[in-house]
Order: structure tokens, then sequence, then C-alpha cells
């Protein structure tokens, strides 16, 4: 039998922090979300956002820059100081350095403001299953009907075939395979592949990962792995992966 949870809502498996002011969009996200099985906790401040995030440690986090008493990016900076909870912001900030800014301090996700309900869902799957590998031993090979990367040989077959990869192609592939689902900016994957002197470099990584579809991808100007997040950087995406 169901009873009412101190979050408001029906007891579900996954909980889910909602950190938003702005009542009508609190309203929206309670309905789509408790109708699909969330368990759902609301507050309207930074503040008492950072102190439910230790108290009752949620599945994910689904966080509004602009809040009243602080700004969301320090959120994400204090939380990440001890969290590694996934952290979807959801913001009306539609500019590119405010999501590059935000990615950088440590969130995996960001969503314009409007979205549509089954993308909202669909990005919360995806952090999910993101942070479910994360909590497991780390994934060594990946493998679908046409491609099997195997790190722990440093190896790539497409379609059957050895694919020769460079090291600075390697890198860049196992960097995004690490973090599966979650997007890195251009400053993260020329930081961890180039070094701190290079974060500037953008095409750097534009050259290299044009280079990687061509070698990954059946087609590479509509790449199955290898997305690109318009002027923030890239997402490595697999469905189907073996351990």
């Amino acid at each position: 039998m169901k009873s009412k949870s101190q979050w408001g809502y029906m007891n579900k498996s996954i909980r889910i922090l909602i950190i938003e002011d702005d009542l009508q969009m609190q309203r929206f996200l309670q309905v789509l979300l408790k109708g699909h099985d969330y368990d759902l906790c609301c507050v309207a401040t930074a503040y008492e956002g950072i102190l439910k995030t230790a108290e009752i440690k949620p599945d994910i986090i689904l966080l509004d820059l602009g809040l009243p008493d602080l700004d969301g990016l320090e959120v994400v900076s204090k939380i990440r100081e001890w969290s590694t909870v996934p952290i979807i912001v959801i913001s009306a900030r539609d500019q590119e350095k405010d999501k590059v800014k935000v990615l950088d301090n440590g969130a995996d996700d960001y969503l314009t403001k409007p979205f549509g309900s089954s993308e909202l869902l669909a990005r919360i799957r995806l952090a999910l299953r993101h942070a479910n590998q994360q909590s497991q031993p780390k994934t060594h090979r990946f493998e679908s009907e046409e491609l099997v990367i195997d790190f722990s040989q440093r190896l790539l077959w497409r379609h059957g075939e050895l694919v020769h990869l460079t090291p600075t192609e390697y890198r860049i592939l196992h960097l995004l395979a690490s973090h599966i689902g979650k997007v890195l900016t251009y400053r993260q994957i020329l930081k961890e592949v180039w070094g701190a002197s290079y974060i500037e470099q953008n095409h750097y990584v534009r050259v290299h990962m044009a280079q990687l579809r061509h070698k990954l991808e059946d087609n590479p100007a509509q790449p199955r792995y290898l997305l690109t997040e318009v002027g923030i950087g890239y997402r490595f995406q697999f469905e189907t992966i073996q351990h």
C-alpha cells in the first residue's frame, strides 16, 4: 500500500529535488513528474536547495538559475564540493556563455525554457543512466550492431573492420565515453586532452571530432554516437553497453 512521503507525494524509488522559485513552473514539473512515478521535493531558494540536497540525498536535481537569494551557478559549485548528484539546469537564459559556465562548473545538462515534456523526461532518464553507470565498475567495452569499442585493448571496430585512431582521437573518445550521456564543454575537453594552456582553442576539438565522426559514424552528417551541443561542446551517446 502506497503512503504519503515527507516529499508530499507517494513514495517512489527515484527522488527528484526541484529548486525553482516560479510557482507556475513548479506546478508544471510536479504534475509532469508525479505522473511518471517520481518522488518529488520542491524548494524556492538556493539556500533551501543546498540544505535539502544534503538532507534527503536526491537522485537528481532540477535547478533554475534565477533564484532570489543566490545565482544557480553558485549552487552548482557549492553542491559539487561534496556531491556528484546529477544536476539538470532549467533556465530562461539562452546565451551560450551561460550554458558553458554552468556546465564547466559541474552541471550535467542544460535545458532552455520553454521546453517540451518529452525532452525533459528524456534528459532525466539520460542523467539517471549516466549516474548509475558511474556508480558501477568502469565500462571497458561498448558494442552495437555496427560499432565495437574496447578500451581495455584500445581498439575500435566498425562493421567488423579494425579502425585506427590517433592518440589524440583516442583520448577524446575515451574522455567522452567516461562521461557517457553528459555534455562536455570545449574547455573541459581541451583541458583534459591538450592541457590548461589550450582552453581557448575550440577549433582543435572541432577538427578532431570531425575526424572521429568519419571513423565512427555511418553518416557523419547525422551522428548517432558523437552528438554536438551547438556552441557548447559534445556528448557521447551509446544505447547498448556491455561490461
